[in-house]
């Protein structure tokens, strides 16, 4: 799974959290206005190479929405994390072993209606 950068985390952070999907020219706004509408563009043109946007192209200007969610996303991280390690029941023991008491609860929620 490829990973974000700061700025590519910034614009899908935003296609997240909008209902609708955004053109470069919202991005730009919301993200401040004081980067370049080409930098934005060049941002989603590589969210959309690594498969992470969707282009509208069916009006001016094109709309981007992200193509999995961002629990999807995280889900996704997580899996490739404890897949690239040697020992997967370590890595599985010490994060449980850290999260709070109504997350491991959720856990055995989830676990138990597997």
């Amino acid at each position: 799974m490829a990973t974000l950068g700061d700025l590519e985390r910034s614009v899908m952070e935003l296609l997240w959290a909008s209902a609708t999907p955004l053109s470069a020219y919202d991005i730009q706004e919301s993200l401040g206005g004081d980067r370049a509408a080409t930098t934005v563009l060049t941002v989603l043109s590589r969210l959309e190479k690594k498969g992470f946007v969707a282009r509208e192209r069916t009006a001016r200007p094109h709309r981007y929405r992200a193509v999995a969610s961002r629990e999807d996303h995280m889900a996704d991280l997580m899996h490739e994390v404890l897949g690239s390690s040697s020992d997967r029941v370590a890595v599985l023991e010490r994060f449980v072993g850290q999260v709070s008491s109504d997350d491991a609860e959720a856990l055995r929620r989830l676990l138990a209606g597997r």
